[in-house]
C-alpha cells in the first residue's frame, strides 16, 4: 500500500501542462532532408550508387564490355517464336511425332546462341552442329525429310548450310590421323593449324562465348582421334582441352559432354527399338504375302480342278452326241 500511495502522489504532483500536453505531430521525411541532415540516412557511397542507377543508359556504361558491344543496345532481335516460324515455313512438311520435341529444342537453343552478340562461329562449332544433327536425324523414317529438316534448321537462324558443312568437313579431314596430344597442342595455340587459329582467337577474346555445339565439336574430335567414347573419359579430356589448353571455364563443357552421351544412349535405344519394329513389320508383311500366295495357289488348284471337271463333262456330252 505504501508503494501505491507514493505512485498516486507522484501523479498528483506532476505539472498539468506536462500531463496533458499534445504529442508532437509526425513529420514527413524526404530524401533531401535525410541527405542534408547532420547524420544523413544514406551514406555518400550509397547515394552515388543510386544516382548512377538512375542515370544509367543501356550501352553507355564506362566499361570494356559496354565499349565493345554498346552499339548494339536497342537492336531488334528475333524471338524464338519467329525463328521457329521461319523453320516451319522453310521445311514445309510435318515433322514425325517422335522428333518434334527434339527439333523444337534444337531450333530454340541454336537461335539463342546465334543472336548473342558474343557469338563467333568457327569450325569447331560447325563440326558440333553437323554432328548433332547427324546423330539426331540418322534414323529419321524419311531421309529426304531429314535433309530438309537440317537445311531449314540451319538457314532459319541465319547461318549458311554450305559454309557450315564445308567448315565441318575441313576440320574433320584435318583431325584424321592426329593424336589426342596433337589436338591438345593445337588447342594451346601452338602451330598454324585451323584448330590452333581458333584457339588463338578464343584465348585472345576476354568475352569469348562457349556454346554447347562447340563442346559437341570437341567430343567429335575425341572420337576422330580415338579417345574412348565413354562419359567419364570424355569428361577428363574435356576438362583438359577447355580448362587447361584454352584456359576457359570447363564445367559447362563437361556437363554438355555428359548430356551428349546420355542423349546418344537414348537415341541408340530408340534406334534399336525402331529396328525391332521394322523387323516385326517385315515379318508380318512376309507372313501376309505368304498367306496370300498360299491362298492364290489354292484358288488356282481349285480353278484347275473345276476346269478339269468341266472338260470331262464336255467330253461325255460330246461322246453321247456322237453315239446318237
Amino acid at each position: 500500500m505504501k508503494f501505491s500511495r507514493t505512485f498516486l502522489s507522484l501523479i498528483a504532483t506532476s505539472p498539468a501542462a506536462t500531463a496533458f500536453m499534445a504529442s508532437p505531430s509526425p513529420r514527413t521525411l524526404s530524401s533531401s532532408s535525410l541527405l542534408s541532415s547532420p547524420a544523413p540516412f544514406f551514406s555518400s557511397d550509397i547515394s552515388q550508387a543510386l544516382d548512377k542507377e538512375l542515370s544509367y543508359q543501356p550501352g553507355k556504361a564506362d566499361t570494356p564490355f559496354a565499349k565493345k558491344y554498346g552499339h548494339l543496345a536497342g537492336a531488334q532481335i528475333r524471338t524464338v517464336a519467329e525463328a521457329f516460324s521461319a523453320f516451319t515455313d522453310m521445311l514445309g512438311t510435318p515433322i514425325n511425332a517422335l522428333y518434334k520435341g527434339i527439333c523444337t529444342d534444337l531450333v530454340g537453343s541454336l537461335h539463342l546462341i546465334v543472336v548473342n552478340a558474343r557469338f563467333n562461329p568457327n569450325a569447331i562449332f560447325s563440326l558440333g552442329l553437323v554432328s548433332s544433327l547427324s546423330l539426331v536425324l540418322k534414323n529419321y523414317p524419311e531421309q529426304e525429310t531429314a535433309k530438309k529438316i537440317k537445311s531449314a534448321m540451319i538457314e532459319s537462324v541465319g547461318l549458311n548450310e554450305a559454309e557450315i558443312d564445308a567448315e565441318a568437313a575441313m576440320l574433320e579431314e584435318w583431325a584424321k590421323g592426329k593424336t589426342k596430344e596433337e589436338i591438345s597442342s593445337a588447342l594451346r595455340g601452338e602451330g598454324d593449324s585451323p584448330l590452333a587459329e581458333i584457339a588463338k582467337v578464343a584465348k585472345g577474346d576476354e568475352w569469348w562465348m562457349y556454346s554447347k555445339f562447340f563442346g559437341i565439336g570437341l567430343v567429335r574430335l575425341m572420337e576422330i582421334v580415338g579417345v574412348e567414347q565413354d562419359m567419364s573419359v570424355a569428361y577428363d579430356v574435356m576438362e583438359e582441352w577447355v580448362g587447361k589448353c584454352l584456359e576457359k571455364p570447363y564445367y559447362t563443357a563437361c556437363s554438355d559432354s555428359d548430356l551428349y552421351f546420355k542423349t546418344k544412349g537414348k537415341l541408340d535405344m530408340m534406334e534399336t527399338m525402331m529396328k525391332e519394329i521394322e523387323i516385326r513389320e517385315k515379318k508380318r508383311m512376309a507372313d501376309r504375302l505368304e498367306a496370300k500366295a498360299e491362298a492364290a495357289i489354292r484358288a488356282a488348284e481349285k480353278a484347275a480342278k473345276l476346269q478339269d471337271e468341266i472338260d470331262k463333262e464336255a467330253a461325255k456330252e460330246a461322246e453321247k452326241e456322237t453315239v446318237a
